[in-house]
Parts: structure tokens; C-alpha cells; sequence
């Protein structure tokens, strides 16, 4: 007498098992897809890290510890301050210089309701920023600041002592006293003062700017001051 011996139907299951591993292959393949499909968010400024815990602006009192003495773009009495601390070599500070400052000149500076303030802050992985930053204070000296940022910028990929020296005759800076304070070092401790005073406010990378206080870093577009700004007014 033979024993019927009880088994699954092992192939059932394999029948309905492997479209059901096929589908979740699928989806896997398909969700991979579209994450690795998606843009990349790249910081737009030139950064390094600095130990500390960044400190906050005040708002009731901002200006007047961002904006130092340096040189003033519009209206002293303009409503809206915007300070800028930037590195002559950082491309991202370039791209703002070239892609939206002077929409921002035209559209708020020009007509008096923004107050533009430029800062150091080189970095030091860029060689030249720190003297390209002495240049423009030393042109500052003589009346020229904003010629000779405009001047460095335009020409980044050239900044050397000798190629500053070149610009400074170019924009009409009395030359003898340009090299002497080039030369001498006369304004480093003016940049540094500028780079102090940005760690001082969370300051990590360039271009950061305080928009009446009110932080945003990197290359921005010019809608992104616009919300700030508009803002502000509207207060």
C-alpha cells in the first residue's frame, strides 16, 4: 500500500511570485532613476569653514557694526543697506558683479533707495585676493574704489601686483602713490579688519550679503534682493 506523500505546488507559487519580483524591480529601477535625475544643488559662493558659532545680526541696529567705514555705492540716506563681503578671485562674486549688480544699481541704487557697501573678505586659497583687496582700498585712497573693483573683476583672471599696478594707471589713479601703498602694505590691516569682522558675523563663504541685515549668500539673481528689499519698504 503505497503513502501518498503531501507537497506544495512549489511552481504555483513561483508563477505568482516572479511577476510580483518583477514588478518591485521595476519600480526600484524607475524611483533610482528620477532620484538620480534630479539637478544637483550646487552652493553658488566660494567657501571655507570657520570653528565657531555664527552670530545673528541685530536688527534694530545693524549697520552700524557691518558697514565700517568702506566705500558707500548710492544715497547715504538711502532706506535699504546692503553690504556686501566679497574676494576679487571668488568666480561666484564675479558672476554677482557682472550678472546682477547693475540691475540692482539701476533699479534701487541709482534711485536712492539702496545703499550698496563693499567688504574684504579674501579667502586664503585665493592667492591674489588678498593684495586685488589692498588695490582697491589703496584706489580708495585716491577717490577710485569702485573703479578699481570694477576694473579687478573685469579682468579676474589677471590680478598680480603688475596687472593692478597696470590698472591703476588705467583708471587715472596718481601711480607713485598707488605702488607705495600697494607696495607697503598700508591697507592690509583694513582688510583684515573686513575679514574679521565677517567671521565676527557668520561669514563663511563669499559672496554673503546683509540685506538691512538680513543674510543671503551666494551668486544670487536680482529677485532674490528684490524680496528683501521690497520688503523692507513695504514696512
Amino acid at each position: 500500500m503505497s503513502k501518498e506523500v503531501k507537497s506544495c505546488d512549489c511552481s504555483k507559487k513561483w508563477r505568482i511570485a516572479i511577476p510580483l519580483l518583477i514588478v518591485i524591480l521595476i519600480v526600484g529601477v524607475v524611483n533610482l532613476a528620477v532620484l538620480f535625475s534630479q539637478p544637483v544643488a550646487v552652493e553658488e559662493s566660494c567657501s571655507v569653514d570657520f570653528a565657531g558659532e555664527e552670530q545673528t545680526v541685530p536688527k534694530d541696529d545693524p549697520f552700524a557694526e557691518i558697514a565700517d567705514d568702506d566705500a558707500v555705492k548710492g544715497s547715504l540716506s538711502a532706506p535699504i543697506t546692503i553690504v556686501e563681503f566679497s574676494d576679487f578671485e571668488c568666480s561666484f562674486c564675479e558672476r554677482f558683479v557682472s550678472q546682477t549688480l547693475s540691475d540692482l544699481e539701476t533699479k534701487y541704487i541709482d534711485t536712492g533707495k539702496v545703499r550698496f557697501i563693499y567688504r574684504d573678505f579674501p579667502l586664503a586659497f585665493h592667492t591674489n585676493a588678498q593684495k586685488a583687496a589692498e588695490a582697491a582700498e589703496c584706489a580708495g585712497e585716491q577717490g577710485k574704489y569702485y573703479e578699481m573693483h570694477d576694473k579687478i573683476f573685469e579682468n579676474q583672471n589677471a590680478i598680480g601686483v603688475n596687472n593692478l599696478k597696470s590698472y591703476a594707471k588705467q583708471i587715472g589713479l596718481d601711480e607713485t602713490e598707488f605702488d607705495i601703498c600697494l607696495d607697503s602694505g598700508a591697507m592690509a590691516q583694513e582688510v583684515a579688519k573686513d575679514f574679521l569682522d565677517g567671521q565676527k558675523l557668520g561669514v563663511s563663504g563669499t559672496p554673503t550679503f546683509f540685506v538691512n541685515g538680513t543674510k543671503l549668500v551666494g551668486a544670487q539673481p536680482l529677485s532674490a534682493f528684490e524680496q528683501i528689499i521690497e520688503a523692507e519698504l513695504a514696512k
